[in-house]
């Protein structure tokens, strides 16, 4: 049985993760199907930016706990190696929305921070709550985190374990935008329409140089800045956004 559902309205698409019996819960069968379908729309031309959601009640409530933690033991953990599964889905090259309502927690917050924008509904609850059990966040939730809100309110939230509401979380910044309970997964695939009516090539640029801003030195990032800046003056989409500009148009971007 399939456990995510894709949606292609070009030039988006969305990408929703269907287990709401178990507050969509990202076992190892949901992740493989969600990075396939991820790829399988990375490599589509017709879309250019990809909304990832879940439900009203769940993003995802964190990992399947009965399938993955129960009789885990060191050497499964290293030989299955699923949070590579996360990486993957972060080296996707179109933008990803992480559209979140309701609870997105553990994997769930790990897998939105994955994302390149993450947006909620004014239900959403975000957590780390590994420490409860006895463990730590092993998807990247210690390091993405802490760089998008800081040490010392990272420390707090995963140490303690607690959720953190829509609100506080744009306020911290892990949230770039709050919306309506009734509205929030529209507003999200306005923005990715927005989005996907840029030049795809500067979008793509864009998005490596800020990555590379969290994983790298000034000095790297502006040389990457730099060349990228340079290069984008050989494209055609460059050429026609200056002549929509000088003559008062709407520019019509083709990714060349």
């Amino acid at each position: 049985m399939s456990t995510i559902k894709v949606t292609r309205e070009a030039p988006i698409a969305t990408v929703q993760l269907d287990r709401p019996a178990v507050l969509n819960a990202l076992s190892e069968e949901l992740m493989d199907e969600l990075v396939a379908s991820l790829e399988t729309l990375d490599a589509d031309a017709e879309i250019r930016c990809i909304v990832l959601t879940g439900n009203d009640k769940a993003f995802a409530a964190g990992a399947d706990i009965k399938k993955s933690f129960v009789d885990a033991t060191p050497v499964s953990m290293l030989e299955e190696d699923l949070t590579t599964r996360w990486e993957r889905v972060r080296k996707i090259r179109k933008p990803i929305i992480a559209a979140v309502s309701g609870y997105c927690l553990g994997g769930g917050c790990e897998l939105a921070m994955t994302c390149d924008i993450i947006v909620a509904s004014e239900t959403a609850q975000f957590g780390q709550p590994e420490v409860n059990l006895g463990i730590i966040p092993g998807a990247g939730g210690t390091q993405r985190l802490t760089r998008a809100v800081g040490k010392y309110r990272a420390m707090e939230i995963i140490l303690t374990g607690r959720r953190v509401q829509a609100d506080e979380a744009k306020a911290i910044g892990l949230v770039a935008q709050v919306y309506p309970a009734a509205s929030w997964l529209e507003d999200a695939k306005a923005l990715a329409r927005t989005i996907a009516e840029k030049p795809p090539i500067a979008v793509r640029l864009a998005t490596e140089a800020i990555d590379l801003a969290q994983s790298s030195t000034l000095d790297a990032g502006l040389e990457f800045e730099r060349k990228a800046f340079y290069l984008l003056f050989s494209t055609e989409d460059k050429k026609e956004g200056v002549d929509a500009f000088m003559n008062k148009r709407k520019a019509v971007f083709k990714g060349k």
